[in-house]
């Protein structure tokens, strides 16, 4: 369960970051569509940072630099960092916030984050680092176009996903009722969609969406850069999954997930099998 750190008078303090990089218009929308609702503080990556994971490598500088804002936002700071997503969370939880936020939003990010890739963004791992520290936290991606995903094109429009972020965002900071086990709401809003668009809740889809390609070189001492495709039949992914809710049924996937990837297994059949004593579901006696 969140534990919302507020005073009785004191206003909430909102964190924002992403992996797109700290000029993503993206990161601005949801910024600017939180206006009014507390203090805002924008820590994010100086650099672009997708599919950087909750990853916190050794080599990051951790240079900070005051930003200056690209339009005006009342009761915003916002500065860039050296880092990845994850480590710029820390910056701001540990240097930057003069008390505990009351929810980190990441995004919104160029391209979905569905299925089970979800472990490569740092959008998510963001929003997870931040959720380790039991602070509220939302990573909220637009689905686009695939030549956009490392982009900050301006035909994206986040006004969607602005709108639905700040819908939950806000419940999340004034309510303390989710259950326990609900670390992160992850969001993944449809390729122009409006504000009047379903949203489903839906599980991470066990699906793999998009697929590394293999590099090209002349020989092994060459460079030989990986990349991704998008490769996916949604209708064959599971109906409550946000794979199938996002890019089948085209409607907002709202999906809840925690810090605890314990499988949901049964332990002790599982203790069973890897002592020999049962496979898949027969027994067999012990030496």
């Amino acid at each position: 369960m969140w534990a919302i750190h507020m005073e009785n008078n004191e206003r909430p303090l909102i964190l924002f970051t992403n992996d797109d990089g700290i000029d993503s218009p993206g990161l601005w929308a949801v910024v600017k569509a939180f206006e009014g609702l507390g203090d805002l503080l924008v820590v994010a990556p100086r650099e672009q940072q997708s599919g950087m994971a909750r990853s916190m490598p050794s080599f990051s500088k951790g240079k900070l630099y005051e930003w200056k804002l690209p339009f005006e936002i009342a009761r915003c700071r916002a500065f860039a960092a050296d880092g990845t997503p994850a480590q710029t969370v820390q910056h701001g939880i540990l240097e930057l916030s003069h008390r505990k936020p009351s929810l980190v939003v990441s995004g919104i990010n160029y391209g979905d984050n569905t299925g089970n890739g979800v472990t490569i963004s740092g959008t998510v791992g963001a929003a997870l680092e931040a959720a380790s520290f039991g602070i509220a936290a939302m990573a909220v991606s637009q689905q686009t176009p695939f030549d956009l995903h490392l982009s900050y094109s301006d035909d994206v429009d986040f006004s969607t996903a602005a709108h639905f972020t700040r819908k939950f965002g806000e419940f999340m900071i004034h309510h303390d009722t989710l259950p326990d086990d609900v670390d992160v709401l992850k969001i993944d809003v449809p390729w122009q969609a409006s504000v009047d668009v379903e949203w489903r809740m839906t599980r991470v889809s066990r699906r793999r969406v998009y697929w590394p390609t293999r590099p090209e070189r002349t020989s092994l001492k060459g460079t030989g850069k990986l990349g991704y495709h998008f490769k996916a039949d949604p209708s064959n992914a599971e109906p409550d999954s946000d794979v199938y809710a996002l890019m089948h049924d085209k409607v907002v996937a709202v999906t809840p997930m925690s810090l605890d990837m314990t499988s949901r297994t049964d332990m002790f059949r599982l203790r069973q099998i890897l002592a020999g004593k049962q496979v898949y579901g027969s027994t067999q006696e012990a030496d």
